[in-house]
């Protein structure tokens, strides 16, 4: 009696049938979560130049800005030459010291010597997703919470 060990030409064609269609919806599942990620990335990287403009201050013994340009959707840590793009999808709101309002949509969080800040609170929101930086103005820290839009 002669078994046959295997599996036909119509099996392998249907599971490799079901491994692309499984391989298509987590491909279409992902691209659909650019938009959010790409606003998470944005708000971690302000998080992080808003930090590093405060250890700058810390180190340097001087005064240290994040500049805010809500224009063009732009921000620079003082000192740099380097501006840092944001898309324009992305809608930003800054509040901060009124000393540190410099013209029409152009603003600056200021980090001082001893760590310390003029303090201030920055919006991201694309879509129905906002994500909120606070910045302590006694202590410079820096947190950073995904914030309802319907706050």
């Amino acid at each position: 009696m002669h078994l046959n060990k295997g599996f036909t030409l119509l099996e392998l064609i249907v599971v490799l049938f079901i491994v692309v269609l499984g391989f298509s919806v987590i491909g279409v599942n992902l691209s659909s979560g650019n938009d959010g990620t790409a606003l998470k990335v944005a708000a971690r990287d302000i998080v992080s130049a808003l930090r590093f403009a405060r250890g700058q201050a810390l180190l340097s013994h001087q005064e240290t800005t994040l500049d805010f340009d809500l224009a063009n959707n732009t921000y620079t840590v003082s000192k740099r030459g380097k501006v840092y793009p944001l898309r324009k999808t992305i809608a930003v709101t800054l509040v901060t010291a009124q000393s540190e309002l410099t013209g029409e949509g152009v603003g600056a969080v200021r980090f001082f010597a001893d760590g310390s800040s003029t303090g201030g609170r920055i919006k991201l929101k694309q879509g129905n997703t906002t994500w909120q930086i606070d910045i302590n103005w006694l202590t410079g820290q820096i947190e950073l919470d995904n914030a309802e839009s319907s706050q």
